[in-house]
């Protein structure tokens, strides 16, 4: 996967480790993060976690506005295994297959770039049939996370 992707003027993939994010990057990720997980999902928590420099970050910008975004998570940080979390597309950009397609080059980059092939995630409840699509299995009870619902899930084998 190439690390940066133009597919027309203003529209943008990129995909860096923390140090290679510049301060307009790093500023727009946590901007969106806020919006999305504290003030559309109403769900205070810590997003500064020091997971994020242990991380590749996988983000889709629209003239400059970060729309899509998820973070790939080194083996050992949260799991053993690779994990992705801060999964999010913005209200604006929802139902268009973004982060479908965010996921998939996701788990390319992990399967060709970083040879991994076991991944382990929370998912949030109402997310189970979409990480479900790409093979992925609940391995545990529901619990809470940040007040939301969520179950662990594990990906045995990337197959895209």
């Amino acid at each position: 996967m190439k690390r940066v992707l133009t597919l027309k003027e203003g529209f943008m993939w990129f995909l860096k480790r923390f140090d290679e994010l510049n301060i307009n990057e790093l500023y727009e990720i946590l901007r969106v993060r806020n919006e999305v997980f504290v003030y559309e999902q109403k769900c205070l928590y810590q997003d500064l976690d020091y997971k994020d420099q242990k991380s590749w970050h996988l983000f889709y910008q629209e003239n400059g506005k970060v729309v899509f975004y998820l973070r790939i998570i080194d083996k050992g940080v949260s799991y053993n295994e690779i994990s992705i979390g801060r999964v999010l597309v913005v209200k604006t950009h929802r139902r268009k297959g973004l982060c479908r397609q965010g996921m998939l080059k996701s788990l390319k980059f992990i399967k060709n770039e970083l040879k991994e092939t076991q991944i382990r995630i929370s998912a949030q409840e109402y997310l189970i049939p979409f990480y479900e699509e790409f093979g992925f299995k609940t391995t545990s009870d529901l619990y809470f996370e940040d007040n939301l619902p969520h179950y662990e899930m594990f990906l045995d084998k990337v197959r895209v």
